[in-house]
């Protein structure tokens, strides 16, 4: 392990690395809890790398593990991850700087800013618009959710051929298909719009305008949008792992598509950039927004649809709680990297983590469980819920293969097999990416009874099953999909 460490800390920050918990404790049962390097090496997570605010500055940051599994060398706090979705809202602050110095507006039309390519018209943006409040907090009509990036023996393709679905991108183009702020749905083909804007306006790469803008005020040193990453920073840079642990081909793939998944950072760089948010949101000096601008941009915009990719947003931050507990977070996962944050600006109190393996959501959750607690965080603890015992029975007839009955979603299962154990009764699945092209992992995990028909997971996944007038189970819903039972 690498760290910054002050010796006061050093008992605190102990309990956190060894009190890695699940988001969910079964009542009446001992309490689980785990070493962040055991933890890794059970999830197949070579590297991870955090840091935790507390007091409204950073107090710690360690870099654990491995950038490259098989190799020597470590990770330290200044390694780099590629924070994939995370790239939005950092994109979303530089947008907002062009906005408070008068050149761009939130609610006028995109198209009167971009200049090498327009937002195609069609019946849907007739009367309403696609405009950059829109954009930034997903509200806008815009399709394409994520991107798959492209390995390192792809052609990459221009930003012009990704917003229009040409040859070479793997996506397809980014339209309008619904009224412009009638719902709220997760867009990332918005943000290669808002790369485009951002290009078009500053007359930039869109690289260099964020270093300007967002990197060099907030002291973001090591900070890159680019995409490829440069050869000579190559070394900095953590290698990206599938769920069983192996490097994927080539290191990690790239992403075009900058402003929706293209940032590398540290967990150091990127709380300072949350911190400096916080700071404008309690109208404290900073080097980035005003309080005004900070206001709009952690209020909700529109709530939203009730679906697995919809999130309360505000422009370009996920939103939640109130008072104390409000906060502001995002998450991100690009093949072989998932990272996440979370900050409370009331409080100011927060922590991100990084890792560089397709299991490393359940790695951070986890990490976050243990801060949340030793650090009093006002949300974001372990809860506790009931079993309840059903008999052998009841459990045999949700026993059985299952497959996909609607269209699958990010890192979603095509199918699952439920299968018994005993008394415990177990699901398991192969999670596969957006494009249903490629594994991101295999999994098998325990599945506890909240009522003959609900149950759900310690890592906070609701498992919901349909009798038919037998009891016998005909469907399955779980991340978000339903799997109808085979046969």
């Amino acid at each position: 392990m690498e760290a910054n460490r002050n010796t006061s800390e050093d008992a605190r920050i102990d309990r956190v690395l060894n009190g890695l918990r699940p988001p969910i404790a079964i009542k009446g049962r001992p309490a689980v809890r785990g070493n962040i390097e055991e933890r890794m090496d059970d999830l197949n997570v070579p590297g991870a790398s955090i840091a935790i605010i507390e007091g409204r500055e950073i107090t710690w940051a360690g870099g654990f593990g491995l950038k490259e599994a098989g190799t020597a060398d470590p990770v330290h706090t200044s390694t780099l991850f590629q924070v994939a979705s995370i790239s939005k809202p950092v994109a979303a602050s530089a947008a907002l700087r062009l906005v408070e110095d008068g050149t761009l507006s939130l609610d006028e039309d995109v198209n009167s800013y971009l200049q090498s390519w327009k937002v195609p018209e069609n019946s849907f943006t007739v009367k309403e618009k696609v405009t950059l409040r829109r954009i930034l907090s997903h509200s806008a009509g815009l399709t394409i959710p994520s991107f798959a990036g492209y390995m390192s023996d792809e052609p990459i393709p221009t930003i012009r051929q990704i917003l229009d679905g040409e040859k070479p991108s793997n996506s397809s183009a980014i339209r309008v298909d619904t009224i412009p702020g009638s719902i709220s749905r997760y867009s990332g083909g918005g943000y290669v719009v808002i790369q485009q804007l951002l290009i078009d306006i500053t007359e930039e790469s869109f690289p260099s305008a964020l270093k300007r803008l967002v990197f060099d005020p907030v002291g973001m040193i090591l900070s890159t949008y680019e995409q490829p990453l440069p050869e000579s920073r190559i070394r900095e840079a953590a290698s990206g792992h599938d769920g069983e642990g192996t490097v994927v081909k080539g290191k990690w793939y790239t992403y075009p598509e900058m402003a929706a998944a293209g940032l590398w950072t540290t967990p150091t760089e990127l709380a300072k950039w949350a911190l400096e948010i916080s700071r404008a949101w309690n109208g404290q000096p900073n080097s980035l927004l005003s309080k005004s601008m900070v206001q709009e941009m952690l209020t909700l915009e529109k709530p939203p649809l009730s679906s697995e990719l919809a999130f309360p947003f505000g422009l370009g931050l996920v939103l939640q709680g109130e008072g104390d507990s409000f906060s502001f977070t995002h998450g991100g996962s690009n093949q072989g990297f998932l990272s996440t944050f979370v900050m409370f600006p009331v409080l100011g109190k927060g922590a991100v983590v990084m890792t560089n393996a397709n299991r490393g959501g359940t790695l951070f959750n986890e990490v976050l469980q243990s801060i949340a607690a030793e650090h009093q965080w006002p949300a974001g603890t372990q809860t506790e819920r009931e079993v309840v015992n059903l008999s052998s029975g009841q459990l045999d007839k949700l026993v059985g293969e299952y497959t996909l009955l609607t269209e699958p979603i990010p890192n979603s299962p095509l199918s699952c097999e439920v299968s018994r154990e005993g008394e415990r009764l177990f699901v398991e699945m192969e999670v596969y990416s957006l494009f249903a092209e490629m594994k991101v992992y295999s999994l098998k995990i325990e599945i506890y009874a909240a009522s003959a028909e609900s149950f759900f997971t310690t890592a906070g996944l609701d498992v919901q099953f349909t009798r038919d007038s037998s009891g016998r189970a005909v469907k399955v819903e779980l991340a978000g999909v339903e799997l109808a039972a085979a046969g």
